[in-house]
């Protein structure tokens, strides 16, 4: 029995052991011999489980200090007024760490670091699950400087929120922006405009049904063929052609007037048997004028009674006691 309990003791002590080893190791690569530098201070809004005092602090990888102090602003720069759990700025968790200027370098100085762009995160230490302060360059205009309305005890680097609380916070307001949807409603509008829809749709295969397309293109058909038969129409070609026949001999007609005219005007002065014989020349030639507009004049009245005679070429109908 006596031996049984040393055993366990034994077991027990080197757990013990075991785990005094593994937190110095920790603490030895997590930077705490670190122990002199300067003082930085940063503000946490999410919860910075997995952090603890003497871990790393690196800047995009390298450790360059370690943590000091962990706890809640309101504890620290609260006061005794109650009033301030109000502000958002009160709910925070501070973080102090120490930095080794040496390992930094030539750097500028604060103020001019964070205004371009210097800022604090937590980070994850992968597989070890320890959560470490990563320093880092980040976009300025995309990240300001959140202001505090106390004076920190460490020199100020602004924080930004880890990958996942961004995650999360997107998450959140999806959430909340889809609980707003009336999901009832926007059916409700859908199936209306689904049957608005199809009501137009009757309505257009209506007018279509009505409109009598067929019927249409039946008209448009003999309609065309009736202007084909008429445009070859031998009547038609006829009338035409006598009218621009007719048409031909007035403007030859009228074409001889001038020349005949000083033919008569120089005629005119010699022996009355010229003026004989120009007189025989010139009698034939205006009968046939007088012929050619005659048949031209009474052509253009037919015409003007009866207009169809042009398409139909059929002479106009007789009327009762006419005297032709």
């Amino acid at each position: 029995m006596i031996e049984g309990r040393a055993t366990f003791l034994r077991v027990g002590l080197l757990i013990v052991a075991g785990a005094a080893i593994l937190i110095g190791l920790v603490w030895f690569l997590g930077g705490a011999r670190i122990s002199n530098g300067r003082v930085y201070e940063s503000y946490f809004g999410e919860s910075v489980q997995g952090l603890e005092v003497g871990v790393a602090v690196r800047y995009r990888g390298v450790v360059i200090g370690r943590v000091t102090d962990i706890g809640l602003v309101t504890a620290e720069y609260g006061g005794s007024d109650e009033t301030k759990l109000d502000q958002a700025t009160y709910r925070l968790v501070f973080v102090r760490y120490l930095v080794d200027p040496k390992r930094l370098g030539h750097m500028p100085d604060t103020a001019t670091a964070v205004k371009l762009g210097l800022r604090s995160r937590l980070a994850s230490a992968g597989l070890t699950g320890i959560t470490y302060i990563e320093l880092d360059f980040v976009d300025p205009d995309k990240n300001p400087i959140a202001p505090v309305p106390w004076t920190p005890v460490g020199e100020y680097v602004p924080s930004v929120p880890t990958t996942l609380s961004r995650v999360e916070d997107a998450t959140k307001i999806l959430i909340e922006k889809l609980n707003r949807i009336d999901i009832v409603l926007l059916s409700e509008n859908a199936n209306r405009l689904m049957a608005d829809l199809d009501k137009l749709i009757g309505q257009a295969g209506d007018q279509l049904h009505a409109a009598d397309l067929a019927g249409l293109a039946a008209d448009l058909r003999e309609t065309s063929v009736a202007v084909r038969g008429l445009a070859n129409n031998p009547d038609i070609g006829r009338t035409l052609a006598g009218t621009a026949a007719a048409t031909e001999k007035l403007t030859q007609a009228i074409a001889k007037l001038p020349p005949l005219i000083l033919s008569a005007q120089g005629v005119t002065s010699r022996t009355g048997a010229t003026v004989a014989d120009t007189q025989q020349a010139l009698v034939p030639l205006l009968r046939d004028l007088v012929a050619t507009a005659a048949g031209l004049k009474e052509i253009m009245a037919s015409l003007r009674r009866d207009p169809a005679q042009l398409l139909t070429g059929q002479p106009p109908p007789r009327q009762n006691g006419s005297g032709r």
